[in-house]
């Protein structure tokens, strides 16, 4: 077994990084440019500390600088010359006395500048430097509240941190700048957090580690494809996680490798070994629905579920705040092991029980999301879907991506945590099914029809998902909204509307294509059958054929809202809070909606339906849409409805009344525990 470098990263603090040791010296070599930072990039420096303070963040990491150990305390700065420039003249702009001495390497201009930043003239001064100071004193005079700047400059100083990445002597300097020129960039977040933790452990652990986070961090890939260990985790089908296997300890300890880590691996954030080297399968790659550190954050929240002192509410899923979180979680040699675990369990929950997108685009025939697990059968590596049930397969589907188009952005992601949560303690596909069902249900009429877990735009409030669905570290998954008050919310037609968030829309075509499935699917009933006239009879329109159901599934293109009736054509017959409410919304295509937001109701039908009616288009794939515009073509044929009043006030109060009373009927089942 190899021997490994201490990783040469330390977390300093502002007041660390300048006053912790008076000998040391930065120096900035002749090779670097001159600084360079303008008013803009000084300004926000300010800013984000300044409104790191005001929101009493307990610690806010400003970036990393890179050193060269020059031995004498002498620091040969590599990366980072900017930042730390513009620290020093903040502390100075604040009055604050720095131990530490920042020099410039054959540049008396510059030297001279710094030291004599207070006088009034200075002979020959390097201008950029002389400006940057005066930018500085400016903006905190500008920004910083007069009675709070001693308190804001002990945050500064204090909760304001840094990682110093400080390059051994022995290193080849050549080799570092090719590397670092091949990123372009500094180190990422992630890399950070993965230096921490695996400072915490000896070398068998930071081997399994590494290992783990490597195939972990390869988000478009099922991680059993390219996990160096997977046969021993995963069974010799590569299919299921081992029930043998229940904490970091049951791993197999990987042969590791007959050299150490090198200063490439560290900053690429890899291992060197030919297993995680070698070239990802083809097999099953799909386009991720989050990133590697919105990743982490839910991986992290997993682990600190165990803690009683865990503040659930207060944990916010956003990767701006992953440095900030992994330090508030005090992760020790216990903590990393745990979390190594959860990471790679997490992750195979992911890659094989949530949908992903393949990377074909979305038509009107063939549905993109994918629901499916890795298996190794014979010589060959192939997918299969989760469920040999046909219709339980289906409802998963439909769930997992109704959540997923109403939560596109990587942050933030509670429906996704909850389903990671659901699975670590029970993985029954029916019960998952059913799960999944509840989750949505909770999620509407606990969180989306109660006001108030809505602010003024009828958006969710911080905590109104975790406040909902958790009742301490348990579920509660029961619907505790009495009654459904839905047009006092989203409008009625009287009362405009405020908002009406995309998951009302997906939820209610969720609850359309549910209800065909309930009633009609499989039965190959003709449009004469009594079943079949009832179901549309629900619907509030007449029969438009079942094929927009078969085909239905939940678009990514459907990201925007359009009034049916439009906003332009508004004047003394119909008034603006007649059309704003939600039985004038329809939900559709940005591409779409930017071209057509204006048309009539019968252009919009004569441009979304082709001749046999059905959607030509899978922009508007909308089943509430469908219906919307079936009941225009009614109104079109009806010879009682006068030409050009193809959809009207009451056509929306009637379609609204319509859509409500199947949301009642499903909160008065009360069967969403059921599929």
């Amino acid at each position: 077994m190899g021997t490994h470098q201490n990783f040469p990263l330390e977390e300093l603090s502002i007041d660390d990084l300048f006053n912790k040791e008076s000998d040391i010296r930065y120096e900035i070599p002749i090779y670097q440019r001159n600084y360079a930072w303008e008013n803009e990039e000084i300004t926000a420096l300010i800013n984000d500390v300044w409104d790191a303070y005001c929101q009493s963040k307990g610690t806010y990491f400003i970036g990393t600088l890179v050193t060269y150990d020059r031995g004498d305390g002498r620091y040969e700065i590599i990366d980072g010359q900017q930042r730390l420039t513009t620290l020093y003249l903040i502390l100075k702009s604040l009055e604050r006395v720095v131990s530490n001495k920042l020099t410039y390497r054959s540049r008396m201009r510059s030297n001279e500048t710094i030291k004599n930043l207070y006088r009034q003239e200075i002979d020959n001064p390097d201008v950029g430097i002389l400006r940057g100071f005066k930018v500085a004193q400016h903006a905190i005079k500008e920004i910083v509240d007069e009675d709070k700047k001693v308190e804001f400059t002990e945050f500064l100083l204090e909760q304001v941190h840094i990682i110093h990445y400080k390059v051994p002597r022995d290193v080849n300097l050549n080799h570092y700048f090719e590397v670092m020129n091949s990123r372009g960039e500094q180190l990422e977040k992630h890399e950070i957090v993965k230096s921490k933790l695996i400072a915490l452990l000896d070398e068998d652990e930071r081997n399994a580690f590494t290992e783990i986070w490597q195939a972990c961090s390869e988000m478009n890939v099922y991680v059993q494809s390219i996990y160096s260990q997977a046969k021993a985790v995963f069974g010799s089908s590569l299919h299921d996680f081992s029930p043998s296997i229940m904490s970091f300890e049951d791993l197999p300890i990987s042969g590791g490798s007959d050299k150490p880590y090198t200063l490439e691996d560290f900053i690429r954030g890899v291992k060197a070994d030919e297993q995680l080297q070698r070239k990802t399968k083809s097999v099953g790659q799909f386009q991720p629905i989050i990133d590697f550190p919105n990743f982490l954050l839910i991986v992290l929240k997993i682990t600190l579920m165990s803690r009683e002192n865990f503040d659930i509410e207060k944990f916010i899923l956003d990767d701006k705040e992953l440095l900030n979180a992994f330090d508030e979680a005090k992760p020790d040699r216990t903590f990393a092991k745990v979390f190594a675990f959860n990471l790679l369990k997490a992750r195979y929950f992911l890659d094989n029980y949530v949908v992903h997108h393949s990377y074909e685009d979305d038509t009107q025939e063939s549905n993109p999301w994918q629901l499916e697990v890795y298996q190794h059968e014979g010589n060959s590596y192939n997918t299969k879907n989760l469920s040999s049930d046909g219709r339980l397969q289906a409802r998963l589907v439909q769930l997992l991506s109704m959540f997923e188009v109403s939560f596109t952005p990587r942050q933030r992601k509670n429906y996704l945590f909850y389903c990671l949560y659901h699975l670590f303690s029970d993985t029954d596909l029916n019960r998952y099914g059913c799960f999944l069902s509840s989750l949505a249900d909770k999620y509407f009429f606990d969180v989306y029809a109660n006001a108030g877990n809505l602010n003024n735009i009828n958006t969710p409030i911080p905590g109104a998902f975790d406040g909902t669905v958790l009742k301490g570290r348990l579920f509660d998954l029961n619907i505790h909204c009495a009654s459904l008050d839905f047009d006092h919310i989203y409008g009625n037609g009287q009362e405009a509307s405020r908002g009406v968030p995309l998951f009302v829309f997906n939820y209610m075509d969720y609850l359309l294509w549910s209800l065909y499935v309930d009633e009609l699917s499989g039965k190959k009933l003709k449009e004469s059958d009594r079943e079949r006239r009832e179901f549309f009879k629900k619907l509030g329109c007449s029969d438009f054929g079942l094929t927009v159901f078969e085909q239905f599934y939940f678009s990514r293109t459907r990201r925007s809202l359009e009034h049916l009736f439009p906003q332009a054509n508004v004047d003394e017959h119909i008034t603006d809070s007649e059309i704003n409410c939600f039985g004038n919304y329809a939900m559709i295509g940005s591409d779409i909606n930017s071209s057509g937001s204006n048309w009539s109701p019968k252009t919009k039908i004569d441009h979304y339906l082709d001749a046999s009616g059905k959607m030509n288009q899978v922009s508007v794939a909308s089943l509430k849409l469908m219906i919307m515009m079936q009941k225009c073509k009614d109104n079109v044929n009806d010879v009682s409805c006068p030409s050009g009043e193809e959809w009207v006030y009451k056509d929306i109060q009637e379609h609204q009344r319509y859509m409500v009373n199947i949301l009642k009927g499903r909160l008065s089942r009360g069967d969403s525990s059921s599929l």
